[in-house]
């Protein structure tokens, strides 16, 4: 079976650090508060210059520059977004240029919002084999949040950050297994022009309910289709919503805590960038071994689902 190996990682997070205190400066909050709801204690937000765009294409060239490959073997652009600069052009049709790939490539973006990155592996590796003369795709998870708050509702501005993570990948030889889903609610999570707002609206509360109930799903039946126990994941790397849905979840499934990798508290929710910057910062911090298998866990807005298996070189 063929399965997804990432080859090298790449980061980029805004420079600026808003903190819950910053938050408590402008409304009704404290960081006591915060943190005892979230787990977050700082996010990072773009100022000057910096944008989704501008972030991709850091997180992307690191990447790229770190893989060693020769950029014409990349034979598929990926973006995992909900927040691109604009409606069109995509974010990943813009790395082009910008990063002297072939033209003659797919270049698209992905919206599944917090489960936007499994989305972008899988959609990959479908692609990867039925096109083995460019056996490598470049795969990155980006969101600007910051710009789609209302900095007035302080039960969605706490939570949301910005900043972008970037994968080489390749196709190898392995066990794999994904689990893509969605119960699409416009109650719980919505925002656009059909809606009432243009800013992310969210109900917390029913979020956090159906994360508990989908991440162990999503755990078992990816385990079961690959033919792997929990054992034998090294890493699980779960969207970064709200420290106290993943501490259910280990504590209800008895898993090991330490296989967790969480940054939330100084990154806060970057939806389909989360995932990526962990498995960046991971490698970064030499936490990343040759042939570790790490289980991808994406869940939230949607209500959307997505698990994959995949290796680190």
């Amino acid at each position: 079976m063929k399965s997804v190996q990432i080859i090298s990682t790449g980061l980029s997070l805004p420079s600026r650090a808003v903190t819950n205190d910053d938050l408590a400066a402008i409304e009704d909050t404290n960081d006591e508060w915060i943190v005892k709801r979230t787990g977050i204690r700082e996010r990072r937000f773009t100022e000057g210059k910096e944008s989704a765009n501008s972030l991709a294409l850091r997180a992307a060239e690191r990447a790229l520059k770190k893989s060693g490959i020769d950029r014409k073997k990349i034979g598929l652009v990926i973006v995992a977004t909900l927040s691109g600069d604009y409606s069109t052009p995509s974010v990943a049709s813009q790395l082009q240029q910008a990063l002297g790939l072939d033209k003659d490539i797919p270049y698209f973006d992905i919206n599944a919002a917090c489960s936007g990155f499994p989305y972008a592996i899988e959609t990959a590796r479908s692609f990867l084999y039925a096109n083995p003369e460019r056996p490598y795709a470049l795969v990155t998870g980006v969101e600007e949040l910051s710009k789609l708050l209302d900095m007035t509702d302080r039960s969605t501005n706490i939570l949301f950050g910005d900043g972008a993570g970037a994968v080489v990948i390749r196709l190898v030889e392995g066990s794999y297994a994904s689990v893509l889903g969605a119960q699409s609610s416009l109650a719980i999570n919505c925002m656009g022009a059909k809606s009432d707002s243009s800013y992310i609206r969210m109900d917390g509360k029913e979020v956090f309910r159906f994360a508990v109930r989908i991440l162990p799903h999503m755990i078992n039946t990816t385990l079961e289709k690959a033919g792997m126990t929990c054992d034998q994941i090294d890493w699980f790397v779960c969207h970064q919503a709200n420290k106290r849905i993943i501490d259910h979840v280990v504590r209800a499934m008895k898993l090991p805590g330490e296989k967790f990798y969480c940054n939330i508290d100084r990154i806060g929710n970057t939806s389909g960038a989360s995932i990526p910057i962990c498995i960046a910062e991971m490698e970064e911090k030499g936490l990343l071994h040759s042939g570790e298998k790490l289980l991808l866990l994406g869940f939230g807005s949607g209500l959307t689902w997505g698990s994959c298996i995949v290796s680190y070189r």
